[in-house]
């Protein structure tokens, strides 16, 4: 089936809106995207949406772009992922294994029922017992690396970062005129390792929850009708998941592709009544044909668990970010050209 009709090329620089998913230490990956993206001299990155260590890339690139355009993004996403792996520890994303993984033991132990059962017991205490001060090293990097008064008066680029109301059940989206580094630690706050991030009275949890990364806010806002999503969860598993590591780390991918999953498949159906006339595309109006790409963690990071998200040692954060770089240059080769022409994925196919 046909993707639909091509657009005229624009001139000048092609406007991109870029949709960051969250994946703990996998966010160097998305560092590699960036770094490739950022030396496209014609594409001119405009807005990002994003959830947990996307938000962290995306209040850097904000942060960069402000101090030294293209050139300052490289090297303020840098600083922050060296900040990362100075920062140290399993826990610097979240590890809620951490209290097990301190009580090293052969492979065979850990595989016994008895280890089980006390790994199960370690990992049921609350961030409120095991944590009480709340410590969360991610926020001192923030805020050694990222100037957030300076993005929330002049940030180049529009931001929506989502993070998960507890109390209501909704996802919130915090734009970069309010944007703190507690924002962003509320957009990855996982309950099972860290309190619950309080704004404004409201307690927030990880924006993956309910949206990893939001779409939405790009349809209703001025922003390029390009969206580039990048995934950090793979889509699709050639093996069914059978120990109890893997079903739960299968079991977290699919959790936080849902909402991803349901937002291209909505964007889908809407592109397929455009298609047909039943609605009005304009840009005044309520709908908008949006142009979708996307690089998914199928291809890249199948080979890595749920557990290599916690993984922040410099050698391995410096291969997720090359491999970020070749799958941004695999994109570009492959589907550069049709940004502002058309789409490259296929939703109505039901992608993903």
């Amino acid at each position: 089936m046909p993707i639909g009709p091509f657009r005229k090329k624009p001139a000048g620089p092609r406007p991109l809106s870029l949709a960051l998913q969250g994946g703990g230490a996998h966010g160097a990956f998305e560092w590699g995207i960036l770094d490739r993206l950022l030396e496209e001299e014609d594409i001119e990155i405009k807005a990002v949406t994003a959830a947990s260590a996307g938000a962290m890339n995306a209040v850097c690139l904000a942060h960069g772009l402000i101090e030294g355009g293209r050139d300052g993004a490289r090297t303020t996403l840098e600083a922050f992922w060296r900040g990362t792996n100075r920062a140290g520890g399993q826990n610097v994303f979240g590890d809620s294994a951490i209290w097990t993984k301190a009580f090293a033991g052969p492979d065979w132990l850990k595989n016994t029922p008895g280890w089980r059962m006390a790994e199960t017991l370690a990992m049921s205490l609350s961030p409120y017992e095991f944590n009480p001060f709340n410590l969360n090293p991610l926020h001192d990097v923030l805020e050694a690396t990222v100037n957030f008064e300076t993005i929330r008066q002049r940030s180049p680029i529009k931001l929506y970062i989502a993070a998960t109301a507890v109390r209501l059940s909704k996802a919130r989206i915090f734009r970069e005129t309010e944007l703190t580094a507690k924002h962003i630690m509320a957009s990855a706050c996982l309950p099972q390792v860290f309190q619950a991030v309080e704004i404004d009275g409201e307690p927030y949890w990880d924006g993956g929850f309910l949206a990893n990364p939001p779409l939405w806010p790009l349809f209703y806002d001025d922003t390029p009708d390009d969206i580039l999503v990048v995934s950090l969860n793979p889509f699709v598993r050639d093996e069914t998941p059978k120990s109890p590591g893997e079903i739960m780390d299968r079991l977290n991918e699919i959790t936080f592709n849902s909402s991803l999953a349901a937002e291209l498949r909505a964007i889908g159906f809407v592109q397929k009544l455009l298609d047909e006339g039943l609605l009005k595309d304009t840009a005044k109006g309520r709908y908008r044909k949006m142009l979708v790409h996307a690089i998914t963690a199928d291809g890249p990071l199948a080979d890595l668990s749920l557990s290599t998200k916690f993984n922040t040692e410099w050698s391995f954060l410096l291969d997720l970010k090359e491999r970020g770089r070749t799958a941004a240059q695999t994109w570009l080769d492959d589907c550069g050209t049709l940004i502002g022409v058309k789409s490259s994925i296929d939703l109505k196919t039901g992608f993903p």
